[in-house]
């Protein structure tokens, strides 16, 4: 039966499963992961060959070793999107990001698979051969992106929440004061055209209003299900929202009332 036939994930999802299974055997070989994973050896050699040349893996005779990253996401983190959703805003969200441009994220699963997105495009590095510059404070978004050759990855200071990975806290705020950045990505707890984007924590939510004051441009990346809610603390007015990316129909009502505070929304 072929991979396609048996109902297999996307790559992208393929690839989640084997850092998984990574982060607690510390190796695979194909044979194992192709029983795990339901497709052919075939496949897993090609899924290997990705994820280590991603540097997210390190290829031995026969398999892939893990390398120093934490994988999992807390499960705070965790999202009702579909993996498919996921790939679909993250590689629209990454390709926003131009070339030599200074790119600022925080946590999330949607941002962490948008840091994914923007930092697989080796394009991204300057005419003048200068690396792509991430800042973020989000550790498991820093632990990938250090490891890419053309990605100069700032990691701020702060206290992490454990639930997050996310730091936050003055020490935060006072590296991002002295800071500029061409463009935002960030993602949120919830977004109405009314109320604007707001996350559950004001600490957290005091650092995304950092970055978002400090950017040119904002990209804002959000499942449907955050579209029309609220939470606790404020991070921005909807008009300084320059683009949402969203898996929230184009029919959506707040979709339209974005679009009328003149947010470009991507729907897809």
């Amino acid at each position: 039966m072929s991979d396609e036939a048996n109902g297999t994930r996307t790559p992208t999802s393929r690839w989640a499963v084997v850092l998984d299974l990574l982060a607690t055997r510390g190796r695979l070989t194909v044979a194992e992961t192709a029983r795990e994973l339901g497709v052919s050896e075939a496949t897993v050699r090609r899924d290997f060959a990705e994820l280590a040349r991603r540097q997210l893996a390190t290829r031995h005779h026969g398999g892939v070793v893990a390398t120093a990253v934490s994988y999992e996401l807390p499960y705070r983190y965790r999202s009702s999107q579909t993996d498919d959703e996921l790939e679909r805003i993250a590689a629209r969200a990454g390709g926003l990001v131009r070339p030599g441009e200074v790119v600022v994220l925080n946590g999330g699963t949607t941002t962490t698979a948008a840091a994914r997105a923007i930092t697989a495009r080796e394009d991204l590095a300057g005419a003048g051969g200068e690396r792509l510059t991430l800042v973020t404070n989000a550790l498991n978004i820093a632990a990938e992106a250090v490891l890419r050759p053309h990605v100069q990855c700032v990691s701020l200071g702060g206290v992490a929440r454990p639930e997050s990975y996310e730091v936050s806290g003055p020490l935060a705020l006072q590296v991002l004061t002295g800071l500029w950045f061409d463009v935002a990505v960030v993602g949120v707890n919830a977004l109405s055209a009314a109320e604007g984007a707001t996350c559950r924590f004001e600490d957290e939510a005091a650092v995304v209003r950092s970055m978002v004051e400090r950017s040119r441009r904002v990209v804002l990346v959000a499942g449907g299900d955050k579209l029309g809610a609220r939470t606790f603390a404020a991070i921005c007015p909807a008009e300084r929202i320059t683009t949402l990316v969203t898996s929230a129909p184009e029919g959506h009502e707040e979709v339209r009332a974005l679009r009328a505070r003149g947010v470009d929304v991507v729907c897809v």
